[in-house]
């Protein structure tokens, strides 16, 4: 069903979506990295949280997205429309009911996970904290966005909404922490800023009649609770699958929160750096090529994409991981990393990055072509 060059016009923009949403979430690390490692661990902190709570839009825009793709393969472009509405409305309503505590107990709901923390730490945790819960019912809709514009075979478009988000946050981070002096504060404004602008700008080319996947108009938009039942028949077991694995890594960073400001500050580099080399962008782009290989009954084309795609993504993962392990000790120098800090994250970095490069990919990447099946239970049990 797809040419070479096909795969290749949907893969390399999501690879590089990948590297630009990786980057915004690590640019306010690296920018409050010379405010001290206070400030680096309470943006860790609050990240790792971030990261969880993102997720769970990410599988509700996985789910939609999946429903959509099956609808398009089997010819029926009115009713993958209807799902796409329904995406909109369950997770702009999911959101928001998750931000409202979120900003309400943060301080509990902090105190809870990472137990008791140096005051400076807690005191920039709980303003980032506050600043970037803002920003969820916004990720929450570029993300729905983007897997409708992924599953319409356009994968360009969110790489150029992700690149120029990143270079407004960016340009956000230099006037909020350096000029208004803003610290960590600072670093989150930008980040919201940047979220409501990448929400903004796709819900409007989302009302494009040209595309496969478009809404003609948001107040038209009424729930149907059978469609939405199918997005959460997938959505929820991909959340809480992706929710189990970032659940393990907060338990991580739990603990090292007790071991001081260096181990932190060591575990956030590391964290950031890993999320440029995992090919979970690959995965997504195989969604949308398995689903539609189910909704037109290709059983075997969605296993021989699964299949390649895996390998694809192999092949990409030990690139990647091979081109951060290997500069490790230059990566951390221009970070500006405290010399104790420098010398865990470098140590930590060649240890995970080894073991990336041989398990990352078959443990994760063929979980995809199972929920574009609509089997999500295999790989939410194994999880």
């Amino acid at each position: 069903m797809y040419t070479k060059e096909q795969l290749r016009r949907l893969l390399i923009p999501l690879m590089f979506e990948q590297v630009l949403t990786a980057l915004m979430g690590s640019v306010d690390t690296i920018m409050v990295t010379n405010i001290g490692s206070a400030a680096i661990s309470a943006v860790s902190l609050v990240d790792s949280l971030n990261i969880l709570i993102i997720n769970i839009f990410a599988a509700m825009a996985t789910g939609g997205a999946i429903i959509c793709a099956q609808y398009l393969g089997s010819n029926q472009k009115e009713k993958a429309n209807q799902a796409l509405k329904q995406l909109i409305f369950s997770i702009t309503l999911i959101s928001i009911l998750i931000t409202l505590p979120c900003i309400l107990f943060r301080r509990p709901l902090l105190s809870l996970i990472f137990g008791s923390v140096e005051k400076n730490v807690m005191d920039n945790s709980l303003s980032y904290l506050f600043i970037t819960a803002l920003s969820y019912p916004f990720i929450a809709l570029y993300n729905a966005g983007a897997a409708s514009f992924r599953t319409s075979q356009n994968s360009r478009l969110p790489m150029a909404i992700a690149f120029g988000s990143n270079i407004l946050n960016i340009l956000g981070n230099i006037f909020f922490i350096f000029t208004l002096n803003l610290g960590v504060a600072g670093a989150a404004l930008s980040t919201l800023l940047s979220r409501i602008s990448s929400a903004a700008i796709i819900l409007i080319l989302l009302k494009q009649p040209k595309q496969d996947l478009y809404i003609d108009s948001y107040l038209s938009i009424r729930p149907e609770i059978e469609t939405i039942t199918k997005i959460l028949k997938i959505g929820i077991p991909t959340g809480i699958e992706n929710g189990m694995f970032q659940f393990g890594k907060l338990v991580i960073q739990s603990t090292v929160s007790t071991m001081g400001t260096t181990a932190i500050a060591a575990q956030a580099m590391v964290a950031m750096l890993e999320s440029f080399a995992c090919q979970a962008s690959i995965g997504l782009g195989m969604m949308s090529v398995v689903g539609k290989c189910v909704g037109a009954k290709e059983y075997e084309q969605a296993k021989h994409y699964t299949i390649l795609l895996t390998k694809y993504a192999w092949i990409a993962c030990f690139i990647c991981c091979a081109m951060i392990m290997f500069p490790i000790q230059q990566i951390t120098s221009l970070a500006g990393m405290e010399t104790e800090s420098a010398k865990l994250a470098i140590w930590l970095t060649r240890i995970v990055f080894a073991y990336k490069m041989i398990f990352w990919t078959p443990s994760f990447l063929p979980g995809y072509g199972l929920r574009a099946a609509g089997d999500v239970k295999f790989s939410m049990i194994t999880s």
